[in-house]
């Protein structure tokens, strides 16, 4: 039973599979006239952002409130944060108001376990620092079972800005858990120190890992970053790790694209691979709130 999603290795794969079957049952929900369930009625989630997001936040507020909870959104602009408040003393203030679980994303990484310590709610990261995202790793999971039936004996090349993502943590451990097979791909200068300790494999040469896999994962180059001396230039980048439509023909005919957002097209990823049948970018996006919807549900009624 786990109180809190922290990290994708709070997970199991026992675990992870409820959460995969119980989002598919979400899932359904989106073809019924009423898309919503009582479940959480009269429980209250609270969306607390440190940072801008788009997908995330709001993929959240639609899943609470297909749950039938009542959901707070709080950013941190325009709030007592803006004037000096402090984690714990915003922390606080929500226990005093009785939220029931709190989403946060924050730019420092291991807020949300400094979080869980101050609340008695349930406390789910969607996102700290260049740490985690567990939820992102578990819709991306849930992507790649419903497109190839399976996660076990997957071969997923996870390909860019491993260094700064915290998307690559989460989905090298859960993949990991679930039985799959990580390539991490990117130049070194973006391959973070320690990550022969994580459970995947590197690789410099995106065109030699292509021809295996099951699953290109792009992920975002962090544009703000670029003068940093990560790599030469954007296009020397893009030459070397970028996904074109002719290395997307060197993939195997049943390989999917993938892509966590938002996306700097014609950089990472051609808009001819992203608008590509291959492509899951949009399922993504949808399959985000059923499986956050799941995670609420289980977290919330006490059944992981």
């Amino acid at each position: 039973m786990i109180r809190h999603l922290l990290s994708a290795g709070d997970l199991d794969a026992a675990t992870a599979t409820l959460v995969l079957d119980t989002a598919q049952e979400m899932a359904s929900l989106a073809d019924r006239e009423v898309k919503k369930l009582p479940t959480l009625r009269g429980r209250t989630v609270v969306n607390l952002f440190y940072e801008d997001s788009t997908r995330t936040r709001i993929s959240f507020e639609a899943a609470a409130k297909r749950l039938s909870a009542d959901v707070i959104n709080f950013s941190a602009k325009g709030s007592s944060v803006s004037k000096g408040e402090s984690l714990k003393d915003t922390a606080l203030t929500l226990q005093a108001m009785g939220a029931d679980a709190v989403v946060i994303r924050h730019s420092a990484s291991g807020a949300p376990h400094r979080l869980a310590n101050w609340i008695d709610g349930t406390v789910v990261n969607a996102g700290d620092g260049t740490h985690e995202h567990p939820t992102q790793a578990l819709l991306d999971a849930y992507t790649m079972r419903s497109r190839l039936g399976r996660l076990s004996g997957l071969n997923v090349a996870i390909v860019g800005d491993v260094l700064h993502s915290r998307v690559a943590r989460s989905n090298v451990l859960l993949l990991h858990t679930l039985g799959a097979k990580v390539t991490l791909v990117a130049p070194p200068t973006l391959l973070p120190v320690g990550v022969d300790a994580w459970p995947a494999e590197t690789s410099y040469h995106l065109d030699s890992v292509l021809p295996d896999a099951d699953v290109v994962m792009m992920l975002r180059v962090q544009r703000e970053r670029m003068d940093q001396a990560y790599f030469p230039s954007a296009r020397e980048y893009s030459r070397r790790y970028g996904l074109d439509g002719a290395r997307m023909r060197r993939l195997p005919e049943h390989a999917i694209v993938m892509h966590p957002g938002p996306m700097n097209r014609g950089m990472e990823i051609t808009p001819e691979v992203a608008d590509s049948p291959r492509s899951t970018i949009v399922e993504q996006v949808a399959n985000g709130v059923s499986v956050r919807m799941a995670v609420l549900y289980l977290l919330l009624g006490g059944k992981v």
